[in-house]
């Protein structure tokens, strides 16, 4: 298991590969998901207990920090 950001783990043979939260099965996208409903961080957390405040606030930074790239247009 590999830890991107303080919180984010990627295991290859949990999710897929895909980053989670705490080596859980939830995935970052899962959250981020939850969020583009509209859901308040609060909500997020009660919706799936496991989570910390910090859990939701580290997928947001990891979302940002992927889209933080410079795109090249011609």
């Amino acid at each position: 298991m590999r830890k991107i950001f303080d919180r984010i783990t990627v295991n290859p043979g949990q999710c897929g590969g895909r980053p989670c939260i705490r080596g859980m099965r939830i995935r970052v996208t899962d959250i981020l998901d939850l969020l583009a409903t509209g859901m308040a961080p609060s909500q997020v957390i009660e919706e799936l207990p496991d989570l910390e405040v910090e859990d939701v606030t580290a997928c947001l930074r990891f979302a940002s920090q992927r889209l933080n790239h410079p795109v090249l247009a011609a």
